[in-house]
């Protein structure tokens, strides 16, 4: 038993969960941490940590498929290793420059007329936009391709650890902005940069041995595309050299030649072919993306990130219009990663059960059910929708005006919330904090209509979670190894792009009058998702949909190995 426990620590599977769990933890710190310093640092405005957002934002959807292209062009170690050092290396980097902005902030503001702030300020922005870019090139290598790999053509095994993986996700959602958030709040920001930066120094190291140790241990992950990598080869050929015979050793040198005779061909391509090289990368692979047999699925899947309905800044700040509290807010929180975790189990067992496909269908009415009650809090007691009021007056002075956050401040017990849920400065139009003048004592709002709505967003979190699961793994199986990276860029960049246009939503109609209006088309486009991935599953199975207690038979997921690209 002793020798099972030790052999499970000790093996690729945990080595890759270990590694996941230490990238993860610091990239919640970072994004948790990044908009709270940009916020302090520009006088509690929002807009630094907009323009941050759009950049990062409109850098993924520009550049997905550009970096699916280079995770699929190079060799799986050299991918995994230089996105992790470039992305490491990055948050450090930032964190040091923020250091100095904390620290000499005052004499910084009267040189060049402040414009070497400024000049830090973009520097920052740009880095932790680069960080982000090799964070989502990770992401695409380890999750999509790696994890395939390590659970070789076991299909359980590999649900199994799609959904370990998300359920380290949840957990990290939650406990780094915690912790980075107390250390930030008995300490300084100053202390939060230095902290977070010898984090990832630490980290980057841990992580680069955690995958050198997966690597050895999967063999097959030195094989690409039926083909084994370069270097791999170079080192059988230095382990060889020495015991091996003299037609061998000309075979391998020739096969060697031939291997690096096309790059040497391409070297002679002209300026012009080569400017044009993105463009047609970035070209081909949205038209190999629409192509792919699971397309539905996974503009069902993008489709669900054009809401307001989750703990985002957003529905949080308006939570706080609403009159709820930052100890209550986090407790809501607590209890959307339960329900979080609670979706990745109903994903394992819906799979055994159902089939992969037919769990998607369930998990997307599941989600769309309770969503419903959303729907319905809009125009319940306490909500105030009023379309009378118009969403776009005033939207310039809104989004740039600089009241400070501590008006909107949560109880003294939770300061930290100040910033992870800065929104409520966009959110607050004419609606007053109710503690703002001790003379007036309006009714309190009934809290029927914001209960109404966190009950449908934390109860269609088990639904959403399995149903990103089932596509993740559908992207998996059903894409051809030398393309996973590229579909799987391109699948990132529709999910920044619907993500991106929320965001643009919210801001063409900021007021708290105007949110039930936003949970109406949030609920709308979530059906649009889900009726995407229904027709997908019509498709695939046709009039055997229905039966739901079998596994799914002549499915793509279920009867061709991964990497199948097989016509649905």
């Amino acid at each position: 038993r002793l020798g099972s426990v030790v052999a499970y620590f000790t093996s690729a599977k945990f080595l890759l969960y270990l590694g996941h769990a230490l990238s993860t933890w610091g990239d919640r710190m970072w994004h948790f941490a990044v908009s709270v310093f940009l916020v302090e640092l520009y006088g509690n405005s929002l807009l630094l940590t907009a323009v941050y957002g759009l950049v990062v934002a409109g850098s993924v959807l520009l550049l997905g498929a550009i970096i699916g292209d280079w995770v699929d062009k190079n060799s799986r170690l050299k991918v995994a290793q230089t996105s992790l050092v470039v992305q490491n290396a990055s948050v450090i980097l930032c964190g040091i420059i923020l250091m100095i902005v904390f620290l000499f902030k005052t004499q910084l503001l009267t040189l060049y007329h402040g414009w070497l702030l400024t000049l830090c300020y973009i520097l920052v922005i740009t880095i932790a936009n680069i960080a982000n870019l090799a964070s989502t090139a990770t992401a695409i290598t380890i999750q999509r391709d790696w994890i395939v790999v390590v659970a070789g053509e076991d299909r359980s095994k590999l649900a199994d650890m799609n959904a370990t993986i998300r359920r380290i996700d949840q957990l990290t959602n939650i406990l780094a902005p915690m912790a980075v958030g107390q250390i930030m709040t008995f300490g300084s920001p100053m202390i939060g940069c230095g902290f977070i930066s010898g984090w990832n120094l630490m980290s980057m190291c841990v992580e680069y041995l955690l995958l050198w140790k997966v690597y050895q241990k999967t063999p097959t992950l030195a094989l690409k595309s039926g083909k084994v990598e370069e270097s791999e080869l170079k080192q059988l050929n230095v382990k060889k050299e020495s015991d091996m015979k003299p037609a061998e050793g000309v075979q391998l040198i020739v096969e060697k030649d031939v291997t690096g005779f096309e790059p040497q061909q391409e070297k002679e391509v002209g300026c012009a072919a080569r400017m044009a090289e993105p463009f047609i990368t970035f070209r081909d692979g949205w038209v190999a993306y629409y192509n792919q047999p699971v397309f539905l699925a996974g503009m069902g899947l993008a489709f669900l990130y054009m809401t307001v309905l989750g703990f985002d800044c957003i529905t949080t700040g308006y939570a706080y219009t609403q009159g709820l509290s930052g100890s209550v807010l986090s407790l809501l929180m607590g209890a959307s990663a339960v329900t979080g975790i609670m979706g990745t189990v109903a994903f394992t067992w819906l799979r055994r059960k159902c089939g992969l496909i037919r769990t998607g269908v369930i998990s997307g009415v599941a989600q769309f059910a309770c969503l419903v009650l959303c729907a319905i809090s809009v125009f319940m007691p306490g909500s105030p929708l009023d379309l009378t009021v118009s969403p776009f007056a005033d939207i310039s002075a809104r989004l740039f005006e600089s009241e400070p956050l501590s008006t909107l401040a949560p109880p003294e017990d939770k300061p930290e919330m100040v910033f992870a849920t800065g929104m409520p400065n966009l959110l607050n139009g004419s609606t007053t904090p109710a503690n703002s003048d001790p003379e007036m004592s309006p009714e309190p709002v009934p809290l029927i209509s914001v209960s109404l709505l966190f009950a449908g967003v934390i109860a269609a979190r088990v639904g959403l979670w399995s149903f990103d699961l089932t596509v993740t793994q559908l992207l998996q199986e059903n894409v051809a190894e030398s393309e996973r990276g590229i579909i799987n860029g391109v699948q990132n960049s529709m999910n920044y792009l619907l993500d991106l246009l929320h965001f643009i939503m919210v801001i063409l109609a900021p007021n708290p009058e105007a949110f039930g209006l936003l949970v109406l088309i949030s609920v709308s486009f979530v059906a649009m998702g889900h009726i995407m991935y229904f027709r997908f599953a019509q498709k695939s199975l046709g009039k055997q949909l229905f039966l739901c207690c079998t596994p799914d038979p002549k499915a793509v997921s279920d009867s061709s190995p991964p990497g199948n690209t097989s016509t649905v």
